[in-house]
């Protein structure tokens, strides 16, 4: 009864049910079969794989190098404006204009403004054109309300009048204008790491091409034994494991940059929120947006591993191709094609 009870699920094993699914086929065209679809399965995959990673870290790449310090200089700016115009009332009011070092604040605060509009204009296809202009403006007008005109107080008031027109106006003042380059920018950051629609098709690509490559690794190492009577061929163990490897190693790298990401661009709305809400206090705000920032810097420095993760897909890609044809390959040539 035992005998027969194994017998029966020996005739049920997937091994069993496998032989009897390659019976109709001479063991030297398997072998070549076999050879063939892993060759162009191993191709789609390393290539699906190749694409999909290098998408990926262009992405990170684009939002450390381009995005996100566009975003941190616009909300810098906008807090450094607000600020200047903050301590050249604080000046009027405290009756210090005149008194040495007592404009120091609110010029380098104006020159902090100016120096990061200019670093912005290289990471941002905006147009900075017309917000340079209303800076400069508004510059010219604080510090006429504040030098210039010290000793008029009518003239002195009307300038810095002129300068909160400049600054708060609705719509076409500096502080409005920058918030809209801010919402532009902050889409333009989140379009960089979104993954779109044809990227998760590479990566499903990739893994479902690795997933057969997997599955035809197995069944030529099984016919290798059933048929050959051959010991398990190492090219083909050392295929296997790379495969699964490729399979599993890039996708988490990806899948823990992409939350990375996704933690910086939430970063980067507060940063851009802040400089919104910043209300009496920009010199607070300013120092939020300073502390976040370092995050934000934090952040993108430990992800930086993805290159090596990205490089090292590369050559296990190129070796998955290999490694097949030549286990495969090696044992055709030793028992078949040269006894043609």
């Amino acid at each position: 009864m035992t005998t027969g009870r194994a017998a029966f699920w020996r005739r049920l094993s997937p091994a069993a049910f496998w032989r009897r699914r390659l019976r109709p086929w001479r063991t030297r065209r398997l072998l070549e079969v076999h050879l063939l679809v892993l060759f162009l399965l191993t191709a789609v995959a390393s290539t699906a794989l190749f694409l999909s990673c290098r998408q990926a870290q262009h992405g990170a790449e684009a939002l450390a190098s381009r995005e996100a310090p566009a975003v941190q200089g616009l909300a810098a700016t906008r807090l450094a404006a607000l600020r200047a115009n903050q301590e050249a009332h604080a000046l009027v009011e405290m009756d210090l204009i005149g008194v040495a070092g007592s404009g120091e604040t609110y010029r380098s605060q104006l020159s902090a403004a100016d120096q990061g509009l200019s670093r912005i204009a290289d990471r941002t296809d905006q147009d900075l054109g017309t917000v340079k202009g209303l800076l400069a403006t508004y510059s010219d007008s604080l510090s006429l309300g504040t030098s210039r005109y010290r000793d008029q107080p009518l003239m002195q008031e009307q300038k810095l009048v002129e300068a909160d027109s400049l600054l708060t106006r609705e719509g076409v003042g500096l502080a409005p204008r920058l918030k809209a380059l801010q919402q532009v920018q902050m889409k333009h950051a989140e379009a960089t790491v979104t993954m779109g629609r044809w990227q998760r098709g590479g990566w499903w690509l990739a893994e479902l091409s690795l997933a057969l490559v997997a599955l035809t690794l197995l069944s030529a190492l099984f016919v290798l034994r059933d048929r050959c009577g051959r010991d398990w061929n190492p090219y083909l163990l050392a295929a296997f494991v790379l495969t699964v490897l490729l399979a599993v190693v890039p996708l988490m790298a990806t899948s823990s940059t992409q939350d990375d990401l996704d933690g910086v661009i939430g970063d980067l709305w507060q940063i851009t929120e802040t400089s919104w809400r910043s209300g009496p206090e920009p010199a607070e705000a300013q120092q939020s947006v300073t502390e976040v920032s370092e995050g934000v810097r934090q952040k993108m420095a430990d992800g930086a591993w993805t290159d090596r993760v990205y490089r090292g897909a590369l050559v296990g890609s190129l070796l998955a191709i290999v490694l097949p044809a030549l286990g495969l390959g090696l044992r055709l040539d030793n028992d078949y094609w040269r006894r043609r």
